[in-house]
């Protein structure tokens, strides 16, 4: 893949094009994405909710290059992901995507510095300022004290403020959340989702699968799924920010 053009507010960060996804359970075929077709654009705060079965994390993991389509195309920043191998969707993860995970999905064997710094391992080329950029990030989310302690000596919110982190220390194109609360207490809860709005704020692409709508209520923009389709969109409930340092 050759380098991506510098990405701006309003342009597309993630295009689908009549996506499906389609699961075999034993004889029965299920249809988790049906026909799917959506822009996500650059600078947007996107909630995705639904019921059970919806296709939320479908969508999320065919967001991420995680779960391929079984039919139609997906372009991460104008770039078709549809005929490239394993290592190189990998790649683009680790360069173009920031997860967030209900789960954490930390590295038990590394410590904070280490964990945060994870994406930049997959990468060919990785910057030679990773370490400097994974201390900045940890003193960001409030753990600059915190570098050399593995998960298990970290609370929940803490483990969640070192996958968000993560998250960022490529200065991915869209940042992708499933549930990144459900684990959290309601104080520590409101601490991530205002974490949330400082990144909305500054400009990053956010899609945020909730089944909240306290937390939904925070986004710009909400979508609802049902049976693989997109059921309801509701946009600008919430105007979007202007970054910092930019022309009003």
């Amino acid at each position: 893949m050759s380098a991506p053009a510098p990405r701006q507010n309003g342009e597309p960060v993630a295009e689908l094009e009549h996506v499906s996804r389609i699961y075999r359970m034993g004889e029965t075929l299920v249809t988790a994405l049906d026909d799917f077709s959506f822009r996500f654009q650059a600078g947007e705060y996107w909630a995705v909710m639904g019921s059970s079965g919806s296709g939320k994390s479908t969508l999320l993991n065919v967001l991420g290059c995680i779960d391929r389509p079984t039919g139609g195309i997906y372009r991460v920043r104008g770039h078709d992901t549809s005929d490239l191998d394993d290592d190189q969707l990998s790649e683009v993860r680790s360069r173009h995507l920031g997860f967030v995970f209900q789960s954490y999905n930390l590295i038990p064997q590394l410590n904070v510095l280490e964990n945060i710094q994870v994406p930049l391992f997959y990468q060919d080329d990785p910057p030679p300022d990773g370490d400097e950029r994974a201390r900045a990030l940890a003193d960001r989310v409030g753990l600059g004290s915190r570098l050399h302690h593995r998960p298990t000596e970290l609370s929940g919110g803490q483990q969640q403020r070192v996958a968000i982190a993560r998250a960022l220390v490529n200065d991915p194109a869209l940042i992708l959340a499933d549930e990144a609360t459900g684990n959290l207490d309601s104080q520590t809860a409101l601490e991530i989702l205002e974490l949330f709005d400082e990144l909305h704020a500054e400009g990053k692409t956010i899609i945020l699968v909730t089944h909240e709508p306290d937390v939904s209520n925070r986004t710009q923009h909400v979508m609802r799924l049902k049976d693989g389709r997109i059921e309801e969109v509701q946009r600008d409930q919430n105007p979007a920010p202007v970054p910092a340092g930019s022309a009003r």
